[in-house]
């Protein structure tokens, strides 16, 4: 069965980074996400963890290019020394928080350069981090993100995805599906997850349009959500919205699905 983590990144920005983490607690949910924890010292971020009884369920790997401001350093082939460092230092971070699922985005096409380069660039990229996380028990995985909010990502659906999945060819490296980046992108929901089930590490929510709540919008989640259960999916689903109102008032949601855990 399915476990809701809340998505620190965009819930609760009424409050101070810290304090979202225990808002969520106070709240009765255990499961979190944060794609960007790197501004937090671990010395204050893990006992908090362990106080609070939570569970960091994903980071994102830091792939901003310092010189342009993109987040694209996984295809920089410039890049290469910079991004084996903020491995490293992501390394950290999971083994202390004891975290479930990296993701690594790709960014933006780098205008300029053979997009077969900034491929392999990637898949090079990717092949060298995901032994390096399975050894701290950390899954690594590639998130599709779309081109309307975001033009010219270079992964932006889910055939490259798994193409980049069979590619880099690791057992601890997947895909994380985002159902409101691929609505937009291709539909077919459901057949699009029954096919790459097997390599998805965790998935993401929101609902279209306008990337609010589930059951705002157009995408069935009641459905979706019995079919993931249905093909025998254990892992994560990271609530990953922008509430409409509050994110306390915005929670609601959760009670309309049944089997949904949040601790």
């Amino acid at each position: 069965m399915a476990k809701i983590d809340l998505n620190l990144q965009f819930l609760f920005n009424e409050y101070e980074t810290l304090d979202r983490y225990k808002k969520s607690h106070e709240l009765g949910f255990r499961f979190v996400e944060l794609q960007h924890p790197y501004s937090i010292d671990l010395n204050i971020l893990s006992p908090l963890l362990k106080d609070l009884g939570m569970t960091q369920v994903l980071i994102n790997l830091d792939v901003n290019d310092d010189e342009t401001g993109k987040m694209n350093l996984a295809i920089n082939p410039e890049g290469v020394d910079k991004f084996k460092s903020n491995v490293e230092k992501s390394l950290r971070y999971c083994v202390e928080l004891s975290v479930k699922v990296i993701n690594c985005t790709p960014g933006p096409v780098i205008d300029g350069l053979e997009e077969s380069v900034q491929y392999q660039t990637l898949i090079e990229n990717l092949s060298y981090a995901a032994p390096l996380f399975e050894e701290c028990g950390t899954r690594l995985l590639i998130e599709p993100i779309n081109t309307f909010d975001q033009p010219g990502f270079f992964i932006s659906n889910s055939k490259d995805g798994a193409k980049v999945v069979s590619d880099v060819s690791h057992r601890n490296f997947g895909l994380q599906y985002d159902v409101y980046h691929m609505q937009l992108m291709e539909g077919n929901i459901m057949n699009n997850i029954k096919k790459n089930i097997d390599i998805i590490g965790h998935f993401q929510i929101a609902d279209v349009p306008g990337r609010l709540e589930p059951g705002k919008g157009e995408i069935g989640y009641s459905n979706i959500f019995k079919f993931i259960d249905d093909l025998g999916y254990e892992g994560f689903i990271g609530a990953e919205y922008k509430p409409e109102n509050t994110t306390e008032e915005g929670l609601v949601w959760i009670k309309q699905y049944d089997g949904l855990e949040i601790a």
